[in-house]
């Protein structure tokens, strides 16, 4: 691969991820009984209190590859709110940011007992952010520009994320924008009065929409079966991609369900390049995820593993993360139904 080459897929993966990190970025996480790292609505609608801790490496044979680390709790006060927090960190290089959310939700419950599920929810979090920028190094000592400061350029930024939920039955739908206020990150900008003047745009808006049912396929085996969606786009870049999960439950047991799937995301939208330097060719964002997990009365553990499967990529190594949770504070009896979004051991 030639020079050019790696320097348009380097783009294509900023423009797609880059651009929509304001917060925290959106991969597989949701599918280890992560959901509330994606929607805020999701902050206290199972019928237990949970943590989550994540951690994310990419591409272990890349000097300073992407990394993340996310924890958070959700929790149930009353009957009807939910409070959240979420701490992170995000490293790409000589970028990286962190930063806390707290959430507040409200369950309306229009069932009359818990015999079914029938559940609206509301969520808001507001997020504050710090981001970093390392300058150090990249200016020639023997030619300075004036533009490029020796130093860690840092900025600190708040937004809101809003968001709605609701479950019936086996069936849920989910509705997140993410970075609701117009926020310009002004490290980002070049205002040096003897040069043009560059701005980023303050539109760091990001929306996702998400939907799946869960199958109980009965019998003795215990296996269920849930196949998902989720969908998500920038305003301003008019970026998008899609997620299709197929996700497989197996009982052993009262307190153990091991569970496992494959999820496929593709971007909507073609990059263009060049490996020749003549002709130009096309090709979308895909990444193929496999993942693995179990829980153990209280307890979870999951595994992730994407792998991107483009013509063109940086590296052929793959995205690594390790999920482990733990439910606390039962508040209800389980839902009788086949929810283990909503359903704890």
């Amino acid at each position: 691969m030639n020079l050019k080459a790696i320097y348009v897929v380097a783009l294509m993966w900023l423009s797609q991820f880059a651009f929509s990190q304001e917060g925290i970025p959106v991969f597989a996480d949701y599918l280890s009984d992560n959901l509330y790292l994606v929607h805020p609505s999701m902050a206290g609608a199972a019928n237990a209190n949970k943590i989550r801790l994540t951690a994310r490496a990419q591409w272990f044979d890349v000097d300073n590859a992407p990394n993340l680390q996310t924890a958070n709790i959700n929790f149930r006060v009353g009957d009807k709110t939910g409070l959240g927090a979420i701490v992170y960190k995000d490293e790409n290089g000589r970028f990286n940011q962190s930063g806390a959310y707290l959430t507040f939700a409200y369950h309306l419950l229009f069932s009359r007992d818990r015999t079914d599920l029938n559940m609206l929810s509301f969520g808001a979090s507001t997020g504050f952010i710090q981001s970093n920028v390392d300058l150090r190094g990249l200016d020639d000592p023997f030619d300075p520009d004036p533009v490029i400061l020796d130093r860690v350029q840092k900025d600190f930024y708040y937004n809101v994320d809003v968001g709605m939920s609701y479950h019936y039955l086996e069936w849920y739908a989910h509705f997140t924008v993410k970075n609701l206020l117009p926020v310009a990150r002004d490290i980002f900008n070049q205002t040096d009065p003897t040069r043009a003047p560059i701005r980023e745009s303050n539109n760091q808006r990001r929306y996702i929409f998400s939907l799946g049912y869960l199958f109980d396929l009965g019998g003795e085996d215990g296996f269920s079966l849930e196949p998902s969606l989720l969908y998500q786009a920038t305003d301003q870049t008019q970026e998008s991609t899609i997620d299709a999960n197929m996700k497989v439950y197996k009982d052993l047991g009262e307190v153990t369900t091991l569970w496992g799937g494959i999820s496929y995301r593709r971007s909507l939208d073609g990059a263009e390049f060049s490996q020749d330097g003549l002709a130009v060719e096309n090709q979308q964002l895909q990444y193929i995820t496999p993942f693995l997990g179990v829980n153990y009365k209280k307890w979870l553990v999951g595994y992730t593993y994407s792998y991107q499967s483009n013509s063109v990529v940086l590296s052929n190594g793959g995205f690594h993360q390790l999920t482990i949770g733990y439910d606390f504070a039962k508040q209800k009896e389980r839902w009788n139904c086949k929810c283990p979004a909503v359903n704890s051991h």
